[in-house]
């Protein structure tokens, strides 16, 4: 008669044989999602993490750490959540930091019902006020996410503190709709019904590739000849994940069909008035400062970003990190 544990041994050595390991080893570690790919191995990241909130049938996809007052940022076109990223470790040394995927784009999920800023900022205002209860948020937005922060002072001002405004010009009473598509024609291609969608199509990642050194410091929007993209191809690959999805490609085209409306609600919006930085381009202050003094009444910091195009923080990280501790602290 065979015993027990001959017979568990003889299991064991039969597992082994058959599969090459123990039967007792431990599962495969479970598989990163896509949307925590963009930091993974960087061990900053430890004091972040993931998040999802329903809000009004989208699906909001943000990222949090830190510890101290709040901030909220809020990206661009054609950017998300990880547009951020070189300058939050530093921020969240002093504030409890949400970056968020605006509605129907990044990893947020479902479509707003306008992409329109002044219906975006009240998608974040729920999630933010609501949801998450912060009441006291200090708005930091870039590029359209500054007409988001914008539209978010203007129509809960009791539930911001402060607003950081960065390299926007504003539409609104300062340039109208028909004048703003004039600045670039990457507006005036964005804001054609179905035509960039045909055009970029299947190519996204390459259209992305080519259109981030164009805004760079010295690149062919601000007059120069400069092609080089302050963006690696990691980074390239992770806002093409997101933009690659066709739900999201358009979502970020609509951010440009909104400009009617957009020009719309910031006349009808009333002064913001609670403390603001504007950061812009090196260069482009006095012409984005003429487009916002209108609706913004309390600049109490206006710079522009030494060796730095449109991308800010890519651009020089260390210069906006400081201004925006500096200004958050008051």
């Amino acid at each position: 008669m065979v015993s027990r544990s001959a017979r568990t041994a003889a299991a064991v050595a039969l597992a082994v044989l058959l599969t090459g390991t123990a039967a007792c080893s431990a599962p495969p570690a479970p598989e990163v999602p896509a949307h925590a790919k963009a930091a993974e191995g960087d061990p900053r990241f430890n004091a972040f993490r993931h998040e999802f909130t329903d809000v009004d049938g989208v699906r909001m996809h943000y990222v949090t750490g830190g510890r101290g007052t709040p901030v909220v940022l809020l990206h661009g076109w054609p950017q998300t959540w990880f547009g951020w990223w070189p300058i939050m470790p530093a921020l969240a040394e002093h504030h409890t930091v949400y970056a968020v995927d605006l509605p129907g784009l990044g990893d947020s999920t479902g479509s707003p019902t306008g992409y329109d800023k002044a219906t975006l900022a009240r998608y974040v205002h729920t999630l933010i006020a609501d949801r998450l209860g912060v009441r006291d948020a200090r708005i930091v937005g870039h590029d359209l996410g500054a007409a988001v922060a914008f539209q978010y002072a203007a129509q809960f001002p009791a539930d911001t503190a402060r607003l950081g405004y960065l390299d926007l010009p504003l539409p609104g009473p300062g340039i109208d709709a028909a004048t703003y598509r004039s600045l670039s024609w990457h507006i005036a291609f964005h804001s054609q019904r179905r035509v960039p969608e045909a055009v970029v199509g299947d190519d996204v990642r390459e259209y992305l590739a080519l259109f981030y050194p164009q805004v760079s410091f010295g690149g062919t929007a601000f007059g120069g000849t400069a092609d080089r993209s302050p963006f690696t191809d990691a980074e390239i690959g992770e806002y093409a994940r997101t933009y690659g999805r066709p739900e999201v490609l358009s979502g970020g085209f609509e951010l440009y069909r909104a400009l009617d409306k957009d020009v719309r609600d910031t006349v009808a919006a009333a002064p913001v008035r609670v403390p603001a930085l504007l950061m812009t381009a090196q260069g482009q202050l006095d012409a984005v400062r003429a487009t916002v003094a209108p609706r913004l009444t309390d600049i109490v910091r206006a710079v522009d970003v030494p060796n730095a195009g449109h991308w800010l923080v890519e651009e020089n990280p260390r210069f906006v990190a400081e201004e925006l501790l500096r200004f958050l602290k008051g």
